[in-house]
């Protein structure tokens, strides 16, 4: 019960949150630029993600247990990994977009246009969607013929691989070549980034702007540490006698407390978010008194 109001309090924190952030983005004009356009669709992922577990999550721990159909589990596992996926490209785009406006100030908004930016965002939905759809199909192929007892909060990729009774072999390989599109590669295009940003700070002259600089990407750089270390902690390091208790706090980190991290690290230094609140705020209070 405990647990059980813990995660619904997270969950209203994570919507009202990200919420706040795609509204401030729609509607305030100091923040139509492509850096905040990018957070709002970080913010519509994050408000998915949970949503698509967390229901039913909280259905398990009221009754210590609960039944899913077998369409129902695939269909979860599939927005669940789509969303993941989506994340990983979305955050490679946006160190893209730091790299641009650190590394070639004078040509940024003529790179970053809206067109261009709409077009990097639905590539990533596309691209994410289209790449878990082979990984679905692949393990719903799979002979489930035990118990069928997932001892899990939700239907994720290993416990759905333990619970089959076929050879995973070929669904494990396939796990592993898609991982090198959608989790790999964007690594290998942050980090280098990021390296390049870091020394084009660093030989800013000012310290003004080398403080500005450094407050615009450490943010994104906080959310992307966060994002591969639970990321990396689940599916790359060895779980061999890893309690599974463990396990699901691991699961619960990235698809429920991480949503609710990602608006709050955005927001809490950044001057012009705090800006659009309060002009939300006082907008509407002064609208209300006319």
């Amino acid at each position: 019960m405990l647990l059980f109001c813990l995660i619904l309090v997270v969950y209203c924190g994570t919507i009202c949150g990200n919420l706040l952030i795609i509204i401030l983005v729609s509607t305030s004009k100091n923040l139509h630029t492509p850096m905040y356009f990018f957070i709002s669709q970080l913010s519509i992922s994050d408000i998915l993600l949970p949503t698509n577990i967390v229901p039913n999550m909280l259905h398990i721990l009221l009754n210590n247990g609960g039944t899913i159909t077998f369409i129902g589990c695939f269909t979860q596992f599939y927005f669940f990994g789509a969303i993941e996926a989506f994340e990983c490209f979305l955050l490679t785009v946006m160190s893209y977009d730091r790299y641009v406006a650190i590394c070639n100030p004078l040509q940024y908004f003529s790179i970053m246009t809206n067109p261009y930016c709409m077009k990097l965002t639905s590539i990533c939905w596309l691209v994410s969607f289209s790449i878990l759809l082979i990984n679905v199909f692949t393990i719903s192929s799979l002979d489930f013929c035990g118990p069928n007892i997932i001892d899990h909060l939700f239907c994720d990729l290993l416990p759905l691989l333990e619970i089959s009774c076929s050879d995973t072999f070929i669904a494990e390989l396939e796990v592993m070549l898609l991982s090198i599109p959608s989790v790999i590669i964007p690594m290998m295009i942050i980090i280098p980034s990021y390296v390049i940003i870091v020394f084009t700070i660093l030989k800013i002259p000012s310290s003004t702007g080398r403080q500005k600089a450094f407050s615009t990407c450490s943010s994104h750089l906080t959310v992307v540490s966060i994002f591969y270390w639970t990321l990396f902690s689940v599916y790359v390091f060895p779980a061999k006698g890893r309690n599974l208790t463990i396990s699901k706090i691991l699961s619960l980190l990235y698809t429920v407390f991480t949503p609710l991290i990602n608006p709050i690290i955005y927001s809490l230094r950044n001057r012009d978010i705090w800006k659009a609140i309060k002009e939300l705020m006082f907008g509407h209070t002064h609208c209300q008194n006319l």
